[in-house]
């Protein structure tokens, strides 16, 4: 930075002529000089500083000095504001760093020293603005630094320092004004090896100091303490740093404090216009794993005008200790957003729309929206607690100025959203009985929709109120607990009222999942018949690169058809990640090219069902801007068609032109199997969900595989209800074509042109070759093949109408570990009654940790919606000393009802861990909410190790003879604080706790 400063400074000195300090103090700029003006007093005066207040001396003096031998010495003080002032050579305009060094004279008590500028703008009253500030002791000199700035037009502009000891004498030296030649490019940086805080300052009571005691790279670092609150903490002054429209990118790094062992740390702006503040996030609070040193990093869009910009580290909760070094703070150059591409919005038959925030109307952000869409939707502005923070006082400058902004470029506007179970103010659930809550809900909606009439198109009247874990299906919010359904009926009511045009919507996620679909579908329909004027239900459409598959969405638009009402995808994102955990340093290109054949996929559905759909709007238009680097845990993620430069990704090209996409090469495991080729789906396959190949046409299809020494046994599960005399499916391995008919025969390259018979069954298999079996079904037709064994495979579903394909790499793997359930149940109480005897018995011996240690055998009950666990568990020595539980003796029980097999959690899928204690653990989706409450358990110490007996009900399916359920167990086995070893039954990835595509198989029996 200092360099890239000097030669700013040396190339503007052939143009503009230096001046030197003792001029800069005689008379008023009326030219902008790049040289830094300086105030050293070697030369025995005073260089124009003077006293500030009557009876206050300013004089040079040899006593002390920071460098040379002569410092200003001020005294003769009796009010804080005395101190010693000059003329500043500030430029309307220009930006600048003040620094200075003060110390107070010998035997005065430690003070505040700060530089003040005063001012008065044109028309206006004189102004006071703290430019720098810093506790100054007797015992060394104390860097003071800042940046200061003024923009209005103003007379009298004075420099002063000053101190919060109104009689207190102290010397100034070194003082150095530089301006910068544009300070919004300027980068900044902070690494606190010259001893000082460098500019930072604490918010409230934190103490900053420059210490050794741990650098993240030379050998200081800032040390905080002192911390008030979870808020208090540095801060540094960006005021004039940054401007508006303008994208910075920020990184700090920050590691915990001495004696703390935990805490999550975040970055964060303070801004204010006209004196009110607000907070934004720019990086969540993250954890900061005690003894390393964890990067703090995002980007930040200036979008308002500002009279104070601060940017702050602080914490979620807690006041404990921390560290901050390396902190830098850079301009981002934007690239021109590409021109030469189609527009979204004129390769979709309905409206594209995006979500965005005052920032996204800016720059190359703002030209990019107005390009690609022609719809969209306020991402905050709009809800409750944007609007009405507190009773009856309404702000709408942010959603006027979006909602201004679409109506200036003839966009579509979604209102979003008018009642919800989060982001609502507290004041509007305090003390209210069912008749205040639903007043208070009707001046909310009757205002906002009123203010909007003819310009918000569409509003989300309620948002996320469907709970499918609950038995009639809705969410327990405090709307719910206290108004029931009324408070749905009333906002849906009052909205229509206020706007009869504008279409009313209830909008929800997971909508895509059975259960989710067809309890929203129940509500929708319940208040319809009731005659609540629903005209729309919102998918909000939070998918990733592999789950759910696109029929399901296709599913789910098909299903709400039936109710006569308009549909909108309203929140569109794709993850490229499966679970809530993992992250990537650099995102595999192979991913960005999966998620582009994702959403040309989803955006085939969406073109089919353009009669039922009237919008689809993306949760953001570009990554750079999207939630999901926040959410659920901060990580590098890319969901949107856009790139963070703007620029188009192979998601905008599965929307525009799936032609320029690369071969997607997808991967699939192919279990140890020897299905029978005959055309029936046997067990075997039922152990795994097919994967989908999306739908083409009228075309789509489920596809499997098993490995065995004899080859591959494929199998495809064909959805096309219309028979046709070209309809086949070509199994290529290793580049073998083996073509099997819908109607028989199996022919190709592999089988010497064997041709195909007139009907089902099964062909082939001479002297032990390939051989193939189709059978008709109810929606299409299924092919089972066994071929010769290879790695690379495409399957090829062909039909009148197009051509299904799934292509990729399939690799062997392990059999999948099937066992049984006995329909009896027990008595819960760690001892094992006779019902265990009928279960068959498993054990654990896939070592993910170790290679011995604690075991156990296990067996499995059900009855009812309850499925019975008992592990038996040999460990001598049992240990609960980690706080971690997976770090304790414990089992943990892994159950997906639906036996998924997905590379992720869903909502119902649980992973019960118990101690040897009993002390039970839960984990699951987010914070497993859906099954947190679902387990029992009891345990009980036997010689050589612990019994484990727990309950866990399963309300989400019918449990029944024959049903499967995902299933595995693993034994945690712990040496003092540490986890020495762990088993699993089936799972060999040690990835049980994210995943439940490795999991066993349970299948529930009679018995």
């Amino acid at each position: 930075m200092r360099t890239l400063r000097a030669l700013v400074a040396a190339a503007l000195l052939c143009l503009v002529p230096a001046v030197s300090a003792h001029a800069a103090a005689d008379r008023t700029y009326s030219a902008y000089s790049a040289a830094d003006v300086t105030y050293d007093f070697e030369d025995g005066t005073t260089q124009g500083w003077g006293p500030r207040g009557e009876g206050v001396s300013v004089t040079v003096t040899g006593a002390a000095a920071h460098g040379g031998t002569s410092g200003l010495l001020t005294a003769g003080r009796t009010a804080t504001w005395h101190g010693a002032s000059i003329d500043a050579p500030f430029v309307r305009g220009v930006g600048y760093t003040v620094t200075a060094y003060a110390r107070l004279v010998s035997g005065q008590p430690s003070s505040t020293i700060a530089l003040t500028v005063q001012r008065t703008p044109a028309g206006g009253d004189t102004t006071y603005e703290r430019v720098a500030a810093a506790t100054v002791t007797d015992g060394g000199w104390v860097r003071l630094s800042g940046n200061y700035q003024f923009t209005a037009e103003s007379t009298g502009v004075q420099l002063y320092a000053e101190s919060s000891d109104a009689t207190g004498r102290f010397y100034l030296d070194d003082i150095v004004i530089t301006p910068l030649g544009d300070p919004t490019r300027e980068p900044i940086s902070s690494d606190f090896e010259d001893g000082t805080a460098q500019d930072w300052a604490p918010r409230a009571a934190a103490t900053l100091e420059s210490s050794t005691a741990a650098a993240h790279a030379g050998s200081r670092a800032l040390a905080v303490g002192g911390r008030s609150a979870s808020w208090d903490g540095p801060a540094l002054n960006v005021l004039g740093r940054m401007a508006k429209g303008d994208k910075y990118a920020l990184s700090v790094w920050v590691r915990l404090g001495p004696d703390t062992a935990s805490g999550r740390l975040g970055l964060a702006i303070e801004r204010r216009s006209g004196g009110t503040p607000s907070y934004e996030r720019v990086v969540s609070p993250k954890d900061v794993p005690a003894g390393e040193w964890v990067r703090l990093s995002g980007t930040y869009t200036l979008a308002y005008d500002v009279d104070f910009l601060s940017l702050y580290v602080e914490s979620d909760s807690g006041t404990f200790p921390f560290y901050l070094d390396d902190f830098s703070m850079t301009y981002v150059q934007p690239k021109p957003i590409q021109t030469d591409i189609p527009a979204l919005k004129d390769k979709v038959p309905f409206v594209m729309g995006s979500a965005f925030t005052r920032p996204d109307t800016l720059g190359v952000h703002g030209e990019l929206l107005a390009r690609h869409f022609n719809g969209v939707t306020p991402g905050n502005e709009l809800k409750w607690d944007a609007t009405e923070p507190r009773e009856g006082e309404f702000t709408f400058a942010d959603g006027d100025y979006l909602v201004d902004f679409a109506t200036r470029h003839g966009m579509t506007i979604r209102g979003h959203t008018l009642a919800w179970h989060s982001q609502t103010p507290d004041w509007v659930f305090q003390n209210a009985d069912k008749e205040l809550l639903l007043k208070r809900l009707e001046t909310h909606v009757r205002t906002l929709v009123t203010r909007y009439k003819g310009k918000i198109a569409a509003w989300d009247v309620v948002n996320e109120v469907v709970d499918e874990n609950q038995p009639d299906g809705l969410r327990r919010s405090k709307w719910y607990e206290i108004a029931g359904l009324d408070f749905i009926r009333t906002a849906f009511r009052v909205a229509h009222e206020a706007d009869p045009a504008a279409k009313l919507f209830i909008n929800d996620y997971n909508t895509e999942f059975p259960r989710k679909r067809e309890a929203l579908y129940a509500l929708v329909k319940r208040l319809k018949d009731e005659g609540v004027p629903i005209d729309g239900v919102g998918h909000q459409l939070h998918l990733n690169i592999e789950h759910p598959p696109a029929s399901d969405v296709e599913a789910t638009i098909e299903r709400f058809a039936t109710l006569g009402v308009d549909q909108q995808i309203t929140e569109l994102d794709v993850s490229i990640y499966t679970d809530f955990v993992s992250s990537y340093d650099t995102i595999p290109p192979e991913l960005l090219v999966q998620q582009g054949h994702r959403y040309k996929e989803l955006f085939d559905v969406f073109r089919r069902q353009a009669a039922k759909l009237s919008s689809v709007t993306v949760w953001g238009e570009s990554d750079d801007v999207s939630w999901l680097r926040s959410w659920p845990i901060p990580r590098l993620n890319a969901p949107l068609p856009f790139d963070d430069e703007l620029q188009a990704k192979p998601a905008y090209w599965g929307i525009v032109d799936p032609s320029r996409l690369a071969p997607s090469v997808r991967r699939l495991e192919a279990p140890a199997g020897t299905p029978k080729v005959d055309g029936r789906r046997d067990l075997e396959w039922d152990l795994l969900p097919d994967s989908p190949i999306a739908r083409v046409g009228d075309v789509s299809a489920g596809f499997q595989a098993r490995s065995s020494a004899k080859g591959l046994y494929l199998l495809a599960e064909v959805t096309d209800p219309t028979a046709g005399k070209d309809d086949r499916v070509t199994f290529t391995v290793d580049g073998t074509p083996y073509v099997v008919g819908r109607r028989g025969g199996l022919s190709g390259q592999a089988t010497g042109g064997q041709g195909a018979g007139p009907s089902g069954g099964v062909t082939g298999g001479q002297g032990g070759g390939p051989k193939a079996a189709v059978r008709q079904t109810a929606t299409g037709y299924r092919v089972e093949a066994l071929v010769g064994t290879g790695t690379d495979v495409n399957v090829t579903v062909h039909d009148s109408s197009g051509e299904a394909v799934w292509n990729g790499k399939v690799t062997p793997a392990a059999a999948i570990k099937l066992t049984s359930a006995a329909h009896r149940a027990p008595v819960l109480d760690g001892i094992v009654d006779r019902a265990w005897s009928a279960a068959p018995e498993i054990r654990t011996g896939t070592w993910i940790q170790g290679a011995s240690g604690a075991t156990a055998k296990v067996r499995s009950l059900w009855s009812g919606s309850t499925l019975y666990v008992l592990a038996q568990i040999s460990d001598p020595t049992l240990s609960e000393e980690s706080p971690n539980p997976w770090e304790q003796d414990s089992v943990e029980i892994f159950v997906d009802p639906g036996n998924g097999k997905t590379k992720g959690y869903e909502d119902d899928d649980g992973q019960y861990r118990v101690s040897f204690s009993g002390r039970v653990t839960v984990g699951g989706t987010f914070d497993a909410s859906g099954v947190k409450d679902h387990v029992k358990a009891a345990t009980r110490a036997v010689p050589g190790g612990y019994v484990v007996e727990a309950a866990i009900d399963l309300p989400t399916i019918t449990l029944a003879r024959g049903t499967l359920l995902g299933f595995d167990i693993q034994v945690n086995d712990a040496t003092g604080t540490a986890r020495t070893s762990a088993v699993t039954w089936n799972d060999s990835t040690g990835r049980s706790y994210l995943d439940t595509s490795h999991w066993g198989v349970l299948r529930l029996a009679q018995g």
